[in-house]
């Protein structure tokens, strides 16, 4: 076993040797001279922060599409965005066609529905496909997955030993009588097992549900319980920061609140042997599929496209989560047009995204399977042992595209660190950035202390999708502090309060004003779909509303400021909390911050809490600091009315800050669902805060 913890200030260790691209990079994956070097411009006071080289831009699967599609490899990316959008039969055709769609797509690929209803269209209606076959497109000895556990655990999954594993993991599910539309859900951390589990489900037609085992038990339950699984699989620990964390206890108090199961599975943590004694009628994993030891090929159910293949769950900060039901057709068109067109995956290319199962992120990234790129799993603190973990993984395992949080960008930029300086990163040609909005200032820090010759491609979209409405284009420039183009097959727009398309500069609600292919099928337990309909489609009939706050920019390219029901109104004025964050973020001495609006009296009053670094006190100096960069650098209409200090800002367990549980606290209303909340107690900071008096 090779020493998973390099010490990242060793010269030799941190820069790979002239062999690490090879063995970073498979033979048969495209060299490297097909892809050329871009160069971001010398101006550093242009807001143009790079463009990829012609040739660059040529060799771009975009580009390769665009040619098969008939409308040529120089086509723009307005153009073709504008034909995925007019011609959206012969455009999902092309998607099926050029990224190599296994089974039966049927003669058509568009439904047309009724057009005030999106819900009514269906695309690939009359396919019988199954998600896991796409998935497991390759039976050789290269890497599929590659997994790293803090420094506990390492393990890497060939292609011909993933389909082994699922094979085995069927055969124990069915067993266990899972059928077509059971229901298998899973408290794992970001580990083959997971992803075993999943495709295993998926094969059978079952509907897969997961989250991380971080998650407290009420939490759990909350989501599980609606769906009422019949097989759980979980781990019986992971680490944490150094810490290993023991969930026995946690997984018996599940299985008991939970009488749907027929079956508990305990997957260890590492290599260690399991007890299975502390959770009643489990049984550890290996001996789960030991009868079955013997299969080696999956068999697939080939069903419908709309039918069902996971549940994602909404944070629920504000009451019990939605659970969001997504089709296994769905989310392989979108997932296709967003890892090969968007974000310029090619086979045998290596994807590694830090997140945990219990993000929308991680279907995201196991989806790269699907155009047959190896995953690269990382579970645990992306700060552990230090701060330049996940940088340490990227030279060690040579991924294509490293994908973080906005929030990581930022912690990081606080540090100091400087990547370019200590690693080597010379695989990295593409770093995607999403969760919330990556500031202007983490643009320019990317490029320079990270990597000035790679595609930053910031990303907004959500579980709701399991997908983008706004994305990368590896063919176009990037631009600081913008999301670079509307996602293929979505008419984005940003609309008034009347439903009217605004222009460039103006700020509205964040829209798409046509049927796309991962709008879900359903909420669990809403039968005539009004909570689904109230969700999305009241405040604007026939057009998703997200609940983004958002504007197009000069560029054609998009700035989100927030989520709009979050938006502050001071004096009846719209202001995105995102603007306000921008500016603070400046300040060196506050780590992070969140920003609320407060109702006094008739008004609304912008209160701004911060947590300092150690040793840090809040007083009238940097209060004032504070005031003065919002002023300059936002408006005097963003300027806090109260800076006041707290010791932490809690966040959703993906990492989202909590404006809103935020927000009701402060008024001394009542959070319905603390569990979502990574550290619950950390809301008690902002009830009756003095500085609020």
């Amino acid at each position: 076993m090779t020493d998973p913890t390099p010490d990242s200030t060793r010269p030799d260790s941190a820069r790979p040797d002239s062999t690490r691209p090879n063995s970073a990079r498979p033979d048969s994956a495209r060299p490297d001279s097909a892809r050329p070097d871009s160069a971001r411009p010398d101006s550093a006071a242009s807001d143009l922060l790079w463009a990829p080289s012609p040739e660059r831009r040529a060799s771009t699967r975009l580009a390769a599409f665009a040619a098969a599609a008939g409308l040529g490899s120089a086509a723009s990316y307005a153009d073709i965005h504008r034909n995925s959008i007019d011609n959206p039969e012969p455009f999902w055709r092309s998607v099926w066609e050029f990224c190599g769609g296994i089974g039966d797509p049927g003669s058509r690929f568009v439904e047309p529905g009724d057009p005030s209803d999106p819900r009514t269209t269906r695309f690939l209606p009359d396919a019988r496909l199954n998600l896991a076959e796409q998935y497991l497109r390759f039976s050789d000895d290269t890497p599929a997955l590659i997994y790293r556990g803090e420094d506990v655990v390492e393990r890497e999954v060939s292609w011909r030993d993933l389909r082994a594993h699922v094979a085995r993991t069927q055969a124990a599910l069915a067993a266990a009588g899972v059928t077509a539309g059971d229901r298998v859900a899973t408290l794992l951390p970001n580990s083959p097992d997971a992803v075993i589990v999943f495709l295993a489900a998926a094969s059978l037609g079952a509907v897969f549900s997961s989250t991380s085992p971080d998650f407290g038990a009420d939490g759990v339950l909350d989501r599980f319980s609606q769906i009422e699984p019949k097989v759980l699989v979980a781990t019986d620990g992971y680490s944490y920061a150094g810490v290993r964390h023991d969930t026995t206890a946690k997984v018996a108090e599940i299985a008991a609140g939970l009488p749907s199961l027929r079956q508990v599975v305990i997957a260890p943590y590492g290599d260690r042997a399991v007890d299975t004694s502390t959770v009643p009628d489990s049984i550890s994993f290996a001996d789960w599929v030991e009868p079955f030891s013997e299969r080696t090929e999956p068999t697939f159910e080939l069903l419908p496209a709309d039918h069902p293949v996971y549940v994602l769950y909404s944070s629920g900060t504000t009451g019990k989560p939605k659970c969001i039901v997504h089709k296994a057709g769905g989310v392989l068109l979108k997932h296709w047009t967003e890892h090969q067109l968007h974000c310029d995956l090619h086979p045998r290319d290596r994807i590694m995204y830090f997140t945990t199962t219990g993000w929308m992120m991680w279907n995201w990234l196991v989806g790269g399977l699907a155009s047959g790129c190896t995953v690269v799993l990382y579970d645990g603190s992306p700060f552990h042992p230090t701060p330049t973990r996940l940088f340490d993984l990227a030279d060690e395992l040579g991924p294509r595209l490293f994908g973080v949080s906005a929030k990581f960008i930022e912690a990081i930029m606080k540090e100091g660190l400087q990547p370019a300086q200590t690693h080597a990163l010379d695989t990295i040609d593409v770093i995607c950035s999403t969760g919330s909005p990556l500031a202007p200032e983490g643009f320019d820090y990317i490029y320079d202390e990270v990597k000035n010759d790679v595609h930053v491609a910031s990303f907004s979209g959500g579980t709701d999708i399991c997908g983008c409405f706004v994305i990368g284009d590896p063919t176009g420039p990037v631009y600081r502090g913008e999301i670079q183009v509307p996602a293929l097959g979505m008419d984005v727009a940003v609309f008034d309060d009347d439903g009217s398309r605004l222009g460039r500069q103006q700020q509205g609600e964040l829209v798409c004003c046509n049927p796309f292919p991962s709008m879900p099928i359903e909420f669990w337990n809403d039968p005539d779909g009004a909570r689904y309909s109230a969700a999305y489609f009241e405040r604007f009939p026939g057009s998703w509303h997200h609940g983004d706050y958002a504007e197009w920019t000069t560029h054609g390219g998009m700035v989100i400021s927030g989520r709009s029901d979050a938006t502050l109104n001071p004096g009846g004025i719209r202001i995105g909390t995102a603007e306000i964050y921008r500016q603070v973020d400046q300040i060196d001495e506050v780590l992070e911050s969140v920003v609320i609006g407060q109702q006094v009296e008739a008004d609304t009053r912008v209160v701004l809490f911060v947590r300092l670094r150690d040793g840090v006190e809040l007083d009238n100096v940097l209060r004032d600091r504070i005031r003065r960069q919002v002023r300059s650098g936002a408006s005097p209409r963003h300027v806090p009315a109260v800076i006041a200090q707290v010791p932490v800002i809690p966040r959703t367990r993906s990492g989202k800050l909590v404006e809103l549980a935020v927000r009701e606290v402060v008024h001394g209303r009542q959070i319905k669902n603390a569990e979502a909340i990574d550290d619950p107690a950390g809301l008690d900071h902002f009830r009756d805060h003095p500085d609020l008096a």
